[in-house]
């Protein structure tokens, strides 16, 4: 223990204190703060029983202390770097180690990458800070990070999954403004409250250190007034808009079916326990069929329900699509979404075919599709819409990295794409459905885009079973209820193995199935057809930083060229 008199600072030179205990906790201090960062970023992330996302609002406390502490003892960027690295690899890790049950390799491959992903809008504000010292080094930081998300939701290696607005998806109630920032808002929130924390530990910090002027002491209340406040005041905005809104639109009754088919055992041929496609279709039918009512508008299916592989241009020749048709003629006023697994051909015509498609001798040029279909009536033409986020390691990736596929639902491997959104209109009055496929819930422009199209209700189809029961089907759904803030639009989900719900357009979940369970959920829905803020003017947010960002980097690199022509001169 360090008596009075042994104080550092009374003598002027350090007491002699035990050395190993303190050299071992300056050692280890860096590893400590990496993993108490991880810890709380996974702690505030929506993967518990009951939401605790105020924890993200402090959760970057760690690093910043973390650099500052390196950087101050003269650390290399290196150094910061690779603590940096730690703390976002355990980040990635405790919150989406679940994605490795679908694919080992894959769910590797994504934690170290992401992470190295990631690092980059951090390396980024240490070299600006080192440049042009704390107040644009921290102002630099949230432009660099928001830029990188945004850079993350439309590259060919898109992983949103852990964009940091994502976080308040179990605490919704306290994000209501999305529908005028969207989930990219929720980032600037974090990091600006975790930087007035910093600040005012730090001041805190410096006013209290030995040998500072008494005077200049400021009570740790004062200091977190203005952190408060930034915490506080978008809640309280939060639950005003909540109280003052309503549902909106005229109202349809709903039907989304949960078969629970196995997709490791039941679902594709190979499968151990293998159910043939057409008791897959009868147990489809079976269930909607015994849950119909006169008023039932629509019936939602899960992604991938029809697994056979279905040429688009001969769609109406098959068995099981004839069936359908049959079933819908028996219940007039009733249409029918659904996933199935698509080729569309281009003909011999190279010039004619997307980037994507494939080449055989027999078949010319063509494309597989994760898609939906829409069969309004049993007579009406059958509508396709392709899934245009595909999951990473699916489209535009190098044949090297094939292994590394990250299989979150339905077909792997090249799959094609559409560049625009299709909406589904029904012959009921007010009634277009956007057919969100699987992985496009997580990305709030892209399902804005349905609804600028003039979706008036959001059908999320998915089969969620490939990641077994851990948080990763939990965050899935918990995800939409974002999209449903940030649109104002109902949302019907039916997914294979679970969770199948409906969300409010205030994001609530009115209805939702257990896990790993057959199940029927049937909802009357409302049809808005007005546009939120979001909705109108599409993501400004993340385009802005990135603009920011750029600016910031060529000044950051010219800065370092300067000292180092300064240095060599």
């Amino acid at each position: 223990m360090l008596t009075k008199s042994s104080n550092p600072v009374a003598g002027g030179t350090p007491a002699a204190a035990p050395a190993l205990p303190v050299a071992g906790l300056s050692y280890w201090l860096p590893s400590l703060l990496a993993l108490l960062g991880a810890a709380l970023l996974w702690l505030g992330w929506p993967v518990h029983p009951a939401p605790l996302a105020l924890v993200l609002l402090v959760a970057w406390v760690p690093y910043l202390r973390l650099e500052q502490l390196l950087t101050a003892r003269g650390a290399s960027g290196w150094k910061v770097w690779r603590y940096s690295y730690l703390l976002l690899v355990l980040w990635n890790l405790f919150t989406t180690y679940w994605v490795s049950y679908s694919t080992l390799a894959g769910g590797i491959t994504a934690v170290i990458c992401n992470a190295l992903l990631m690092s980059l809008p951090l390396t980024a504000f240490y070299h600006t800070k080192k440049r042009f010292g704390p107040k644009l080094g921290y102002l630099s930081l949230p432009i660099y990070w928001i830029a990188f998300e945004q850079l993350h939701l439309h590259w060919f290696l898109t992983w949103p999954w852990l964009t940091l607005g994502n976080g308040f998806a179990q605490a919704n109630q306290w994000v209501q403004w999305y529908e005028y920032t969207g989930f990219l808002g929720g980032s600037i929130w974090i990091w600006l409250v975790n930087l007035l924390v910093f600040f005012a530990i730090t001041k805190y910090q410096a006013s209290t250190a030995a040998g500072a002027v008494p005077l200049a002491r400021v009570p740790l209340q004062r200091l977190l007034v203005l952190p408060l406040l930034a915490a506080l005041v978008p809640i309280g905005i939060s639950k005003l808009i909540a109280s003052q809104y309503q549902e909106k639109g005229p109202m349809a009754e709903v039907l989304v079916i949960q078969p629970n088919v196995d997709p490791f055992n039941e679902k594709f041929e190979g499968g151990a326990n293998f159910i043939s496609h057409d008791l897959q279709l009868q147990r489809l039918l079976t269930l909607t069929e015994q849950n119909l009512t006169p008023q039932t508008k629509l019936v939602l299916w899960p992604e991938t329900s029809l697994d056979e592989t279905y040429f688009e241009a001969a769609i109406e020749t098959y068995p099981k699509i004839q069936r359908l048709r049959q079933w819908l003629s028996q219940h007039p006023g009733v249409e029918l979404v659904t996933g199935l697994t698509t080729v569309g051909q281009y003909g011999p015509d190279k010039g004619k075919a997307s980037p994507t498609a494939r080449f055989r001798d027999d078949l010319g040029y063509y494309d597989i599709f994760n898609a939906s279909l829409h069969l309004g009536s049993a007579s009406g033409p059958a509508e396709f819409y392709h899934k245009s986020r595909l999951v990473p390691g699916v489209e535009g990736v190098p044949s090297w990295l094939s292994a590394f596929v990250i299989d979150l639902g339905g077909t792997a491997g090249g799959l094609g794409s559409q560049p625009e959104r299709t909406v589904y209109r029904t012959a009921t009055p007010g009634l277009s459905v956007a057919p969100v496929i699987c992985y496009e819930s997580v990305y709030g422009d892209f399902v804005g885009d349905y609804v600028r199209q003039g979706a008036s209700l959001i059908g999320i189809i998915t089969n969620d079973g490939w990641w077994s029961d851990s948080p990763g089907h939990n965050q899935h759904l918990q995800y939409a209820t974002l999209r449903a803030i940030e649109t104002r639009r109902d949302i019907a989900r039916s997914a294979n193995t679970g969770i199948s719900a409906f969300i409010n357009q205030k994001g609530e979940i009115t209805q939702r199935t257990g896990w790993w369970e057959q199940a029927v959920s049937r909802a009357t829905v409302h049809l808005n057809t007005e546009q939120t803020f979001y909705v109108r003017h599409g993501e400004l947010i993340g385009p802005t930083c990135q603009v920011l960002a750029v600016l910031l980097l060529v000044l950051t690199v010219v800065q370092a060229v300067r000292s180092r022509k300064q240095l060599t001169a």
